[in-house]
């Protein structure tokens, strides 16, 4: 069915274009006129048009460069801060490590070089007693050897049969009677055979049969084998 306006079909894309172009111009002859001194020879006619000035502040250009200025300047000193952080924690790291490593050095040659702790000193050997060099004497020591080897006698036991063998004389020596008379002839202060003195000699007194000391222990220990002490010998033995 056609449109209401009978014998017009739609406008083509040509017909568009032409009316467009047609317009243009009529506006061009329009301004054309509107213009002073203007006349219908464009061709002949010089247009006086003034210049327009353009500038960077203008079109906003010099705004933008300083922005991007500052953009690059924050991002420098950003980039500054963040290497100066890192080379600081870095060096934190380092002197913390060499720390470390330096004071478990100084624990190792501390343990290394650790003085040995000395043993104790040992305890001052008592002093040696004193005897007086006689008889007396020679029987105290003779009892405290005798103490220390479970030998039992007395001091009084002692003295009595000194008495009686030898008066008291370490050097004595008997050679009438029958032991003298087999060639082993009794000695010293409790008249004491070499065999006997040899047989009960006691540890720590000297070999000299004549020493007195020796002399009475080793008598002291045979008596105590013999008759279970010095005290119970009333004669010869």
């Amino acid at each position: 069915m056609r449109s209401p306006i009978s014998g017009y079909s739609r406008l083509t894309k040509v017909h568009k274009f032409s009316a467009a172009g047609i317009a243009a111009a009529g506006v061009a002859a329009l301004t054309f006129a509107a213009l002073p001194g203007a006349s219908a020879d464009a061709g002949t006619q010089s247009i006086a048009v003034k210049p327009v000035a353009w500038n960077a502040k203008a079109l906003g250009v010099e705004d933008q460069q300083e922005q991007l200025g500052k953009q690059s300047d924050n991002a420098a000193k950003l980039a500054k801060s963040e290497a100066e952080a890192k080379q600081k924690a870095e060096a934190e790291a380092k002197a913390k490590a060499d720390k470390e490593r330096a004071d478990k050095e100084a624990a190792s040659r501390s343990e290394e070089r650790k003085p040995v702790q000395a043993a104790p000193a040992p305890a001052p050997a008592p002093a040696k007693k004193a005897y007086s060099n006689d008889l007396d004497g020679w029987i105290r020591e003779a009892l405290d050897i005798m103490a220390a080897h479970n030998i039992p006698g007395s001091y009084d036991g002692i003295k009595r049969n000194i008495m009686r063998e030898s008066t008291g004389n370490p050097q004595a020596i008997n050679n009438w009677d029958s032991n003298a008379a087999a060639g082993i002839p009794s000695k010293g202060l409790l008249q004491v055979i070499d065999p006997t003195f040899k047989a009960y000699h006691v540890e720590g007194t000297s070999w000299d049969i004549y020493d007195p000391v020796a002399n009475i222990t080793a008598a002291c220990n045979y008596a105590a084998k013999t008759y279970g002490s010095m005290d119970n010998v009333n004669s010869a033995y």
